[in-house]
């Protein structure tokens, strides 16, 4: 069952659901939705650096890309064909018995900008900033601006309380994390 506004305000006012910086009720809460905004740091991948990318070998993310930090009244520019990674303002704390899914807002749809490529869920028990796999499947270059709302999300009561709260590669992170898929077990030779 997804939360509306009203359970969403509870969940937030008895501290079920944790938003770190508090979010502005004004502008982010919706009807069953926060909107969360861009930050201002973007994992870029540099191309010309790297061949390809082997996920059975160390990952090293300095090698192909770099993380460029966006002044807040500067625009970061998407342009057609690329993957950025980013992450939001927003730290968000679920507990053992919902979890979270992200999803894009149709107005940067409608340019072409995609907010995730397949990762839109936050298991119960996740901890953390969201990373963002920013795509622009448009024509043309589109301009982001660091504290923008780049998202929304929803979050879904679960039958029971999870066993198995999520405590993975990615809890805790804080900014444009990249793939840590050379920890899966069937990755490794």
């Amino acid at each position: 069952m997804i939360l509306s506004d009203v359970d969403l305000l509870a969940a937030l006012e008895s501290g079920a659901i944790k938003i770190s910086p508090n979010p502005d009720l004004e502008t982010q809460l919706g009807a069953c939705s926060f909107d969360l905004r861009l930050g201002s740091e973007f994992r870029v991948f540099e191309r010309a650096r790297t061949a390809f990318i082997d996920p059975r070998d160390a990952i090293n993310w300095d090698e192909f890309t770099r993380v460029v930090t966006v002044p807040d009244d500067q625009p970061f520019i998407m342009h057609p064909q690329e993957l950025v990674l980013a992450a939001t303002i927003e730290e968000i704390t679920l507990p053992d018995d919902m979890l979270g899914r992200l999803e894009g807002r149709s107005s940067l749809g409608r340019l072409g900008i995609i907010v995730h490529g397949t990762a839109p869920m936050f298991f119960p028990g996740f901890t953390g900033r969201c990373v963002l796999e920013l795509g622009n499947i448009g024509p043309m270059p589109v301009a982001l601006y660091p504290g923008m709302r780049i998202c929304s999300f929803t979050i879904e009561k679960i039958s029971s309380p999870s066993s198995r709260p999520y405590k993975g590669k990615y809890s805790g992170q804080q900014g444009p994390v990249g793939s840590k898929l050379q920890r899966d077990d069937e990755m490794k030779s």
